[in-house]
């Protein structure tokens, strides 16, 4: 038979099903597209966590492309309900294969409906800890100290012990006086250099105070509250800033000079006995 026949005959037959199955899908698309973009911006003035938002709107999408799809086989003469239960029996097998992948999006889906921690808060969790800098379906992102980041799998969170610290963060400094009578100078001076460090937080206020006594000093602790993300900047600049203060108020912190016993003779270090 002529094959030019034979296509005339396909086009005589099945044209206008195919026609209809292509006009189906481009509108299924461009409906799938209208719907996404509608439920998106209504979800948004509810101010909904963006993971789920977004899971919520390409699942949408998914849906109404799928109806599509199945409406566009019928109009072919395709045979749904075999397809159908082949897509189940596949989606079994893919379930098995893909468990961690799905155990992942499962506990995704309780960190993003319970929200234990925010973006922006600092957590600690499975020996890692950081500022929460992105939380998806699979994984959480943490950004470290270093600017690293730290990218963990979400099953990994949920059911452990997480310890939230919040977007605010304490610093523990602690400083000798070695004589008594200086003890309210230091404090005074500790107060000076928070009140003008940028970094520490007015609100809740800084805890300064005599934490303890021994060795020949008086131990001063000073816990002030930063931002998390300023944490580990913080303490290295109090030392540097209450050393220099003490140092020019005159204030002996007492630091120990090491001592060694040398044939029965007591010596500092770097001197020779006699």
């Amino acid at each position: 038979m002529d094959p030019k026949l034979l296509i005339e005959d396909f086009a005589i037959r099945y044209g206008l099903n195919v026609l209809g199955a292509v006009i189906i899908m481009v509108v299924g698309v461009l409906a799938a597209r209208w719907v996404g973009t509608a439920t998106d911006q209504r979800l948004r003035t509810k101010k909904m966590e963006p993971p789920l938002r977004i899971l919520l709107v390409r699942v949408l999408r998914i849906v109404v492309i799928g109806a599509a799809g199945v409406a566009a086989l019928d109009k072919l003469g395709v045979q749904i309900t075999p397809l159908i239960a082949g897509i189940g029996v596949a989606g079994v097998g893919l379930g098995f294969a893909f468990q961690g992948v799905l155990s992942n999006l499962i506990a995704g889906l309780t960190i993003i409906v319970t929200k234990p921690f925010r973006v922006g808060e600092y957590i600690k969790v499975t020996g890692v800890e950081g500022e929460v800098f992105h939380i998806d379906l699979p994984t959480t992102v943490l950004l470290h100290a270093d600017r690293s980041h730290v990218i963990v799998p979400n099953r990994k969170i949920v059911g452990e012990i997480l310890h939230n610290f919040g977007v605010i963060r304490q610093v523990d400094v602690v400083v000798t006086v070695a004589n008594p009578g200086d003890v309210t100078t230091a404090l005074e001076a500790v107060n000076a250099v928070l009140a003008r460090t940028p970094r520490v937080l007015k609100d809740p206020a800084p805890l300064v105070g005599v934490s303890g006594m021994g060795e020949g000093a008086i131990r001063i602790t000073v816990a002030p509250w930063v931002a998390g993300a300023d944490h580990g900047f913080v303490e290295p600049e109090l030392y540097l800033a209450i050393i220099e203060d003490f140092r020019a108020r005159g204030i002996d912190m007492g630091v120990r000079r090491e001592l060694r016993l040398v044939n029965g003779a007591t010596t500092a270090p770097g001197s020779r006995p006699s």
